[in-house]
């Protein structure tokens, strides 16, 4: 898991010299692609199989979709500092865009609509390990 420390620290260092806000903003989408490759990487880990990254649907972006056995897990990745501000960065609405996006999934996929349905978070800051959180809604 160190390796995955080191990559948690990078995404928090932002370079010297990145002062336009289209440097920012490359920069913000580099590191969360990073923390999603992280977050994919624990899945992995854990024994999941990973179905989909940043898939688009008509209700919002889904970060990651990963089965395991009979359990499709719809997964939020959020990247902050501190973890308590990871974890407090999935509100209300958030989480019904989350629900319904995923319902939209599942009937797009007619393979998956008997599995159990998960709606996950794996948050991740700056010297700490990663936190995978399932059923969050």
């Amino acid at each position: 898991m160190s390796i995955i420390k080191y990559f948690l620290q990078m995404l928090h260092s932002l370079p010297n010299g990145v002062t336009s806000s289209a440097d920012r903003r490359r920069w913000h989408e580099r590191s969360g692609r990073l923390a999603e490759f992280v977050a994919a990487s624990l899945l992995i880990f854990k024994g999941y199989r990973i179905l989909a990254r940043r898939q688009r649907t008509p209700y919002g972006e889904l970060d990651l979709i990963a089965v395991r056995g009979k359990r499709v897990a719809f997964v939020e990745v959020k990247l902050r500092r501190h973890i308590r501000e990871a974890e407090a960065a999935i509100g209300q609405r958030q989480a019904g865009r989350m629900a319904r996006a995923a319902e939209h999934w599942i009937w797009r996929h007619r393979r998956y609509r008997a599995s159990q349905i998960g709606m996950d978070a794996i948050y991740l800051a700056r010297n700490a390990l990663p936190r995978h959180v399932c059923d969050i809604l």
